[in-house]
């Protein structure tokens, strides 16, 4: 019976032990990303542009984006005041990698455009203000690197 107590309070102390060595959940942090894009698309699709990801926790970092893709779609344009917002974020560069698009797209002279992409568990809400001419439906991807 010594035994059988000694042993159950042994495998007590080491769950309790346990819970307390093993670390806390990290929670998500709120990253918000700033860019300009400039491309084109005639069934191919391609942009180019950079920008800034800043957290809540104060991580900060200079990014380039680029997306590629294809369609049937033509077109020009330019993005100069894009905002994104990502959700699903425990560290500043999970932001980093290929996000998946699909797109329908008309614009003329003065547009705008809003987006979500999706990477993992991370996903990305665009939304930005620009200049050029579109038409289309494009899929293909949004690849965010650091500088």
């Amino acid at each position: 019976m010594r035994i059988l107590t000694a042993r159950i309070l042994c495998v007590g102390l080491l769950l309790v032990g346990g819970m307390v060595a093993m670390p806390a959940q990290a929670r998500d942090i709120s990253c918000r990303m700033t860019y300009s894009l400039k491309g084109w698309s005639l069934f191919y699709q391609t942009a180019r542009g950079s920008g800034v990801v800043t957290c809540d926790n104060g991580q900060s970092l200079r990014v380039s984006i680029e997306t590629k893709g294809g369609g049937l779609t033509i077109g020009k344009s330019e993005i100069h005041d894009g905002h994104g917002r990502f959700a699903g974020v425990r560290d500043i560069r999970d932001v980093l990698g290929a996000y998946a698009t699909a797109e329908a797209h008309a614009g003329v002279v003065r547009s705008s455009a809003a987006q979500v992409l999706v990477k993992g568990n991370v996903t990305l809400a665009l939304a930005g203000t620009g200049e050029g001419w579109d038409l289309g439906i494009a899929f293909g991807k949004f690849v965010i690197k650091a500088d």
